[in-house]
């Protein structure tokens, strides 16, 4: 669904239209403007490309596309990423660790230069007349992870981290019934609890109005942003809960 997280006339944070459908993974599809300039958030695949890059034209116009900022290297986030930087004069922003790999999705060699690798420390940048802090996320779930938040709106891009399936609700209300469609992404795609608890303490120091995924509900207000935070901060995941896994199997695959 699209619409407004945030609009204050010269500054607009737009939830575009979900296109993915059959067996695509649901993804939602984040916008930035400020003064007419735009950065678009891990906008997906092929099948998805044509309509975004219809509807970010009819926003503020493909000319007007400063960035396009790449979390991670998944195929959801970054395989139609060839076609975003030869229609637009956009800067593709992602964690340097992938520059090589990303490629692979066929970049073509006319535009390779403008694929930008960020260091693991992450940075600011300058959107219109605003400013966007590129921040740590590794590890949640990809190595090499970064996140978007914007202290205009107050919103923090999550990537992955706080993906949901399953809901039919566009914001979370009942923090403790969401659990259930966040759970099992998080204790199997995360690592470990340490990592969690050092993410959580460096974002305690922002002011976050909003955190939205990239897959499922959005959470909206400090009270559900907080509950959200404690959860994470006190979860058992991958390795922490996953050791009895390590070892040679005996069952045969039926396929």
């Amino acid at each position: 669904m699209e619409g407004n997280l945030f609009d204050n006339g010269t500054h607009k944070n737009i939830l575009l239209e979900d296109f993915g459908h059959g067996e695509m993974v649901q993804a939602n599809v984040h916008l930035i403007v400020d003064n007419e300039r735009g950065m678009i958030l891990d906008p997906g695949g092929h099948k998805v490309y044509k309509h975004l890059i219809a509807e970010v034209g009819k926003i503020i116009g493909v000319g007007n596309l400063d960035y396009i900022f790449l979390s991670h290297q998944d195929p959801d986030i970054v395989a139609a990423i060839n076609g975003w930087l030869m229609t637009t004069k956009a800067i593709a922003l992602t964690p340097k660790l992938w520059l090589r790999f990303i490629p692979h999705f066929g970049v073509d060699k006319f535009v390779i230069d403008r694929l930008k690798g960020v260091n693991d420390e992450g940075g600011i940048i300058k959107l219109g007349e605003s400013e966007l802090y590129i921040i740590p996320a590794h590890f949640m779930h990809s190595p090499g992870n970064l996140q978007v938040y914007d202290p205009v709106s107050k919103i923090l891009y999550s990537g992955d981290l706080g993906a949901s399936l399953g809901q039919d609700y566009q914001f979370v209300e009942d923090f403790d019934n969401h659990i259930q469609y966040m759970e099992g992404f998080h204790k199997r795609y995360i690592p470990t609890n340490k990592v969690l608890k050092t993410w959580v303490k460096m974002v305690r120091d922002l002011d976050i109005e909003t955190i939205a995924p990239q897959h499922g509900a959005i959470f909206k207000g400090k009270e559900v942003v907080n509950k959200f935070l404690d959860w994470l901060e006190n979860l058992e995941c991958g390795i922490d809960i996953m050791e009895d896994v390590y070892k040679i199997p005996t069952n045969k695959l039926e396929l």
